[in-house]
């Protein structure tokens, strides 16, 4: 279990996702870099929340499409 991250580079706080490694993780993040990453918004996958404080506060998602939407509005 893990959690991707998203994170407005000049916001505070973030949306967090709870999933699983591997290779749909990954083709997600590809995704979303290639919607989001030039516009500032930093995509990470972190172990446990509470050792990242620096992304705090965490808006937690129930899923994967919310999440996607989520993402894709930042920094419109």
């Amino acid at each position: 279990m893990c959690y991707l991250v998203a994170k407005d580079r000049d916001a505070h706080g973030c949306y967090a996702l709870k999933t699983t490694h591997g290779k749909h993780l990954a083709e997600l993040k590809m995704e979303l870099n290639k919607a989001v990453g030039y516009k500032g918004v930093q995509l990470v996958t972190i172990s446990r929340p509470t050792a990242y404080g620096e992304y705090a506060p965490y808006h937690f998602v129930e899923t994967e499409q919310e999440f996607c939407a989520l993402v894709k509005g930042l920094r419109q």
